[in-house]
């Protein structure tokens, strides 16, 4: 009953709240002022400046532009488009160099290459995958570098997913409900499993979870009632521009203003937080936050979570790499981008990238267009001195990152297995295709130092899952952790995985291993966003990739696949034509031949 009265009360609160943000009718538009649509959509455009992003003014691309603004957070035929490829196919051919064979790469790989392109990359490392990488070690054990989830709102990496063939069957779609485990085995959750979809789903999973007490569930409400998602329910525009307003502020600042608890931080909001990205409620953005946020409120299947069947690379780069091999892309794998050959104006600044070194005795490959795919660690090592010239490049610079420490390890039983301590310690026969015990799904707790964790033996058994053999916990450990010995990560692991799970004491670690990212996410701390460089440069044939890059989302898998998308409809509208990529190709080979000549 109490719970009950509860929800009641805070949707009473909600709908107060959402009149309070409404336009106001007919009988009362004389006396309140109301928002011309021109005046709105200028508001928009200057909420795109902050971030140093003005569409008509720097994309060449119709398609690119749809990636970014209000409308791209809703606009569910980007699907259709990663999944169809790009809109034409260009009449001229250009070579093209692709530094980075991530996500973002490879994206850009397959619709350059489907453009009519001639298609190379280069990798540093001997695998693709950048920071969704994985491989296999000596004894046949499946390593990430990091903890894979895909949210319903993937909507592009989807699209490529399918394009790619690999959609209907490399993911495990798991129950709606977001779960925490706190310490002594005690479970709260969001449980979005409802009748009716967002935005009431989503109400009642707030309302009913155990994860909070009542009065942090009340004053949880109370800030919610009040913050940009309410109005964005009738007003999507308005609301985002509000979220768009509050990247220079930390989480806590907004939601403490009027009325949030440091209660509600601590058990819940800190956890969704980490495993956002990496930096509690303290020192991430408003805006990072909200914006998901937003989407889990008016999208329902936003909140709904994916895992691959196995390791990333099988069920995701494996088939991308096919795609381009179909296609006569050439990968080149341990083959890094040691330098950026480019020519230069009177001042010094680079107006034009020829070629790249690669290897170690700086072979020269030239270009006619070159893209850099790397995460901020990688372009920064990339990037010339002089390229910092230009504002664009030295704001790269200003990105700051989060170092991860990823612990994978394996139970003699089922760690998550929380209802039966028979079911827990019986590893007989073949318990493939999930049939482990424990929890089928992504976790997060307020009581451990690892972000989310989930055991891969059962969320994604098709090749972590090993016959006789129990639970595979995969962790993620943030800063906090980074610097002790992996030993010591891994017995911090197994100890808190006990606090959290009392019975699993009983249980041995039978293997272990740790995977650690010095520099992996750029740090969303407030005012970071304004520093994300757009994908076309001031040097006209060199182009940026990279969930870092702007692209009006977080840095993750789907910000990685926007990227790619956005840089190779760059291209695709700038190839051809009197003024176009190849051209001005063509111009500066002769000008070069040409003073070859005359010296």
């Amino acid at each position: 009953m109490i719970r009950l009265s509860l929800a009641i009360a805070s949707v009473l609160l909600l709908a107060a709240s959402a009149s309070a943000f409404a336009p106001p009718s007919p009988a009362r538009s004389k006396s309140l002022h109301v928002m011309p649509r021109q005046q709105q959509q200028q508001r928009a455009h200057g909420a795109l400046r902050m971030s140093t992003i003005d569409a008509d003014a720097t994309f060449a691309s119709e398609d690119a532009k749809k990636q970014i603004g209000n409308d791209a957070f809703l606009n569910t035929n980007l699907m259709q488009r990663a999944m169809s490829g790009p809109a034409k196919k260009n009449s001229e051919r250009l070579k093209i160099g692709i530094v980075g064979a991530g996500l973002a790469g490879m994206v850009a790989a397959m619709d350059l290459a489907d453009a009519g392109h001639d298609v190379e990359m280069f990798e540093l490392r001997p695998y693709v995958g950048g920071k969704v990488s994985s491989w296999i070690d000596k004894d046949g054990n499946h390593i990430e570098m990091g903890l894979h989830v895909f949210f319903g709102c993937y909507y592009n990496l989807y699209g490529i997913m399918k394009r790619t063939g690999s959609f209907d069957y490399a993911l495990r779609v798991k129950e709606h409900i977001h779960t925490f485990v706190n310490e002594g085995g005690k479970i709260g959750a969001l449980d979005f499993r409802f009748p009716i979809g967002a935005p009431v789903s989503g109400l009642q999973a707030f309302f009913k979870t155990e994860q909070l007490e009542l009065d942090d569930k009340f004053h949880n409400a109370v800030r919610l009632g009040t913050s940009p998602i309410v109005r964005a329910l009738f007003d999507f525009d308005g609301g985002m521009d509000m979220v768009r307003d509050l990247d220079d502020i930390t989480f806590t600042e907004w939601f403490t203003q009027l009325g949030g608890s440091r209660g509600s931080l601590d058990r819940m909001w800190d956890p969704i937080a980490y495993a956002l990205g990496f930096v509690d409620c303290d020192h991430i953005s408003a805006r990072c936050m909200l914006t998901i946020f937003m989407l889990f409120a008016i999208r329902t299947e936003a909140s709904v979570l994916r895992m691959l069947e196995g390791s990333p690379q099988t069920y995701l780069h494996d088939p991308i790499i096919q795609y381009l091999e179909d296609r006569g892309v050439k990968i080149n794998l341990s083959t890094g981008c040691r330098d950026l050959v480019h020519e230069v104006d009177a001042e010094g600044k680079p107006t034009r990238v020829t070629g790249i070194k690669i290897g170690p005795s700086d072979e020269v490959r030239e270009f006619d267009v070159v893209v850099a795919a790397l995460d901020v660690p990688g372009i920064r090592k990339v990037l010339p001195e002089n390229f910092r010239k230009y504002p664009m490049f030295d704001n790269i610079y200003k990105l700051d990152t989060v170092p991860i420490a990823t612990v994978q390890v394996r139970f003699d039983g089922w760690v998550t297995e929380l209802e039966d301590e028979v079911r827990m310690m019986d590893i007989s026969g073949d318990q493939s295709d999930g049939k482990g015990g424990g929890i089928d799904n992504l976790l997060y707790s307020a009581d451990a130092e690892f972000s989310c964790f989930a055991d891969l033996a059962v969320t994604s058994p098709t090749e972590y899952y090993k016959e006789g053999e129990g639970s595979l916990i995969q962790a993620v450990f943030d800063e906090r952790a980074f610097d002790r010995s992996n030993d010591q990560i891994v017995q911090d692991c197994i100890d808190q995985l006990h606090a959290l799970f009392p019975s699993s004491k009983k249980l041995k670690c039978t293997w272990s291993s740790v995977v650690k990212l010095g520099q992996s996410l750029y740090r969303e701390k407030p005012g970071q966003d304004k520093f994300r460089p757009r994908q076309a440069t001031p040097v006209e044939n060199f182009f940026l990739a990279g969930s870092y890059t702007y692209q009006d989302y977080l840095d993750s898998m789907e910000g990685a696949t926007r990227s790619g998308l956005m840089v190779a409809d760059e291209i695709v509208a700038r190839a051809d034509g009197p003024g176009g990529l190849k051209a001005k190709s063509i111009a500066a080979q002769a000008k070069k031949e040409e003073a070859a000549v005359l010296a």
